[in-house]
């Protein structure tokens, strides 16, 4: 009898376990048939060197923020400090995206938020007293505080756009002009609509995968995946070959990623609630900046906080999704660098 029961049960775990595997290993989205080729390209070859400024350590009270800065050669013009969003280290904003800023006449500096890349992960993190975006607010200003800014240009993509508008409401000295990218004033609006349950249920795949798989081969098709998911449905395709070599770049040259990273910055998103009314006291020029075929943070998100920042520029780009693909890329400099402009 127990004989019986005991391979019951393992009948029913191995079903189990193999269910599991199904899952994780289902999907809808197909990726372009010559993805693996490229993946193995990348992993064969020599990792190019992402970082190619002065870099530094920035301290909030015990939480190490690394930056990375790139002055002109000739006078500058100001600084322009670059934010990115959940779980996404300052790598994002690649060198690229950057450039124009820096021909312009602009030192750039971009860094890791905490809980990723470079900077301090948090170790001691308790659910019922986490840290916030105001917060993170604060590591930026660290950050400028570490390279002598008094004033910058603060542009921030996704939770990074939060980020941002929480320094230009807190710090107001502090912030020349606001770029919010494919943001929120208020993250988990009930009036706003949220992503689908179909690209819920796909990031619930990617993340139970990864917690099996911690292979190079694993990270990278994830963030394929991720990027692939996060699209707009413009005529454009993700760099498959960048995203492979920016991953690998992460894993080999920097700290990997940080499993705890999304639960924490989520958890902060939360709990600093909205800013929708305290967009009013934002007086710096502003660019509301947003794709209106954003799977992730809806487009009505931006519809909804622009008119509260007075005086406010927006920019809504026809088939962007929550990225920045290289398409629309002059267009949203152009922008940016325009209420820039706007600055006495």
């Amino acid at each position: 009898m127990i004989k019986k029961v005991l391979l019951g049960f393992a009948a029913l775990l191995a079903i189990a376990i193999l269910s599991f595997f199904y899952y994780i290993n289902s999907s809808q989205v197909e990726l372009p048939k010559d993805t693996q080729d490229i993946v193995e390209e990348a992993m064969n070859s020599e990792i190019p060197n992402f970082v190619t400024g002065e870099t530094g350590m920035a301290s909030n009270g015990d939480v190490k923020i690394w930056y990375e800065s790139k002055t002109p050669s000739d006078s500058i013009k100001g600084t322009v400090l670059f934010v990115m969003g959940l779980g996404a280290s300052a790598m994002i904003w690649d060198n690229e995206f950057m450039q124009p800023f820096l021909a312009a006449g602009y030192q750039v500096v971009r860094f890791d938020n905490r809980d990723v890349g470079l900077s301090s992960w948090i170790k001691d993190w308790d659910e019922d007293v986490p840290y916030t975006l105001e917060d993170m607010a604060k590591d930026g200003i660290a950050v400028l505080d570490a390279l002598n800014v008094s004033q910058a240009h603060v542009i921030g993509a996704s939770m990074g756009g939060m980020i941002v508008q929480q320094m230009a409401i807190s710090f107001p000295g502090r912030v020349a002009s606001l770029t919010s990218i494919m943001s929120s004033g208020h993250i988990t609006d009930p009036d706003v609509p949220t992503g689908s349950d179909a690209l819920t249920s796909e990031f619930t795949k990617l993340a139970l995968k990864q917690l099996v798989d911690r292979s190079d081969r694993s990270y990278i098709h994830n963030q394929i995946m991720t990027r692939h998911l996060l699209k707009g449905d413009g005529p454009y395709a993700i760099n498959i070959k960048y995203t492979a070599q920016n991953t690998l770049y992460e894993l080999k040259e920097r700290n990997g990623y940080n499993p705890n990273a999304a639960t924490h910055q989520i958890k902060a998103m939360e709990v600093s609630g909205s800013r929708l009314a305290d967009l009013s006291k934002i007086t710096v020029p502003t660019l509301v900046l947003h794709g209106k075929a954003d799977p992730l943070v809806k487009f009505e998100h931006a519809q909804k906080y622009a008119p509260l920042i007075p005086g406010a520029d927006t920019l809504f780009i026809e088939g962007m999704g929550h990225d920045i693909p290289a398409i629309y890329r002059e267009k949203i400099q152009a922008g940016i660098l325009n209420t820039m402009g706007k600055v006495l």
